[in-house]
């Protein structure tokens, strides 16, 4: 029996949304794992700078504003002119979740924005990552939202909902290419103050997961380098949901 591989040692990653939360810590754990990583942002060059100098290997910055489609088509190019062909594509950057909107205020600015980013764009970078025809992996970071919205969420939870299906159908068409597609649906994210700032929401989830916690951000990306890794090899199409049991236990 041999043991389990999640050496990326050689390989290329791109992580969108990298320079701050979850996907700087995505980054940290590609770094870690010997993946050479490059770390897409949109307006923060001196946060993105931040996490490229705090990797282990060889890392590089990459400006993308990614609700722009025209400029999102482009982003793999650019990205592959540092260290050539991409092998593993996450798609981290997201239109974010703390905006609350009901329906009935749902201007259509929002609704595309949200569309064009969580969606759109992920589709277009996947079209483009698909063109160099070769072994690789893409890890779309959903939402448990995807599943049972949260109020006043409708934009960002249909979003994801369709990232999720879009893997799933991604990974049939491009399994012919060797490029495996999965999703990984995290839950509420633990991230700085979020107890201070939110202590009623913080509260209500902690007493509805069957673990009485938060989600652990280091949890999700180590998700992601399995998923990347050849460990997963025959994993494509699926969707790893880290939640801390909350989308299991019922009446939640």
């Amino acid at each position: 029996m041999t043991g389990i591989n999640l050496d990326l040692t050689g390989k290329i990653a791109l992580v969108t949304g990298g320079s701050r939360g979850l996907g700087s810590v995505i980054c940290r754990y590609l770094s870690l794992a010997g993946a050479q990583v490059i770390i897409h942002y949109n307006e923060n060059y001196q946060a993105a700078k931040k996490i490229k100098n705090s990797l282990v290997g060889f890392a590089e910055t990459i400006q993308t504003d990614l609700s722009n489609l025209s400029e999102t088509r482009k982003l793999i190019e650019k990205a592959q002119g540092y260290f050539g062909p991409i092998d593993i594509l996450v798609n981290c950057a997201a239109e974010s979740s703390q905006r609350l909107c009901p329906i009935s205020q749902l201007s259509d600015e929002i609704w595309n924005k949200t569309q064009v980013t969580n969606v759109q764009a992920p589709l277009v970078l996947m079209q483009e990552f698909a063109k160099q025809r070769r072994a690789s992996s893409i890890i779309n970071i959903c939402s448990i939202e995807s599943k049972r919205p949260g109020q006043h969420h409708a934009d960002y939870a249909v979003s994801k909902a369709a990232l999720e299906m879009l893997s799933k159908a991604a990974a049939q068409e491009y399994g012919g290419l060797n490029i495996r597609v999965n999703a990984v649906c995290p839950g509420l994210i633990d991230r700085e103050e979020i107890e201070k700032n939110w202590p009623e929401g913080v509260n209500s989830w902690k007493k509805a997961s069957p673990l009485n916690a938060l989600v652990n951000p280091d949890d999700i990306a180590k998700a992601v380098i399995f998923l990347a890794s050849d460990s997963s090899s025959s994993i494509t199409g699926s969707t790893l949901t880290v939640d801390c049991g909350l989308s299991v236990k019922s009446g939640w």
